[in-house]
């Protein structure tokens, strides 16, 4: 004799219980879907991220993401800040050397446009724009492909 696993009931040789319909049969489950390597990290959210640490985070997820959207973000996010880096160390560099005030304005300038490029990076990538910065756009392409 065989039993209904849902509610006992005496069910003989029925593929389905008559008492409270549950199916008897051995139910193979699905597949579980493949994790994708950013962990189920939306696109807007991923680019955002790119330009969190500046060049940094944008070399993580240029090695991590392959979407072409986070890839375009991560290699501009290298780009601007990874540029925007060598150009104040270069600048109090040469400050060091020639001890003028005007590379300290130079290096204060450049702070205030990189931190202000930061801001405006990761509110268009949250948006899921594409905002390409003139010069560094057509670097980062290169580099995202």
């Amino acid at each position: 004799m065989a039993f209904c696993k849902a509610c006992g009931q005496d069910i003989g040789t029925a593929a389905f219980c008559p008492k409270c319909g549950a199916n008897q049969s051995a139910a193979v489950a699905p597949p579980a879907p493949a994790a994708s390597p950013t962990g189920g990290i939306q696109e807007n959210v991923a680019a955002l991220l790119c330009y969190v640490f500046g060049w940094v985070t944008g070399i993580v997820f240029l090695l991590v993401d392959s979407r072409p959207f986070v890839k375009f973000h991560a290699a501009q996010s290298i780009v601007v800040f990874g540029g925007l880096t060598i150009i104040r160390v270069g600048l109090v560099f040469v400050h060091g050397i020639t001890g003028a005030f005007f590379g300290w304005g130079l290096v204060s300038l450049l702070g205030l446009v990189g931190f202000v490029l930061w801001i405006l990076l990761m509110i268009k990538g949250y948006q899921h724009q594409m905002f390409r910065v003139p010069i560094a756009a057509d670097i980062a392409d290169g580099i995202a492909k």
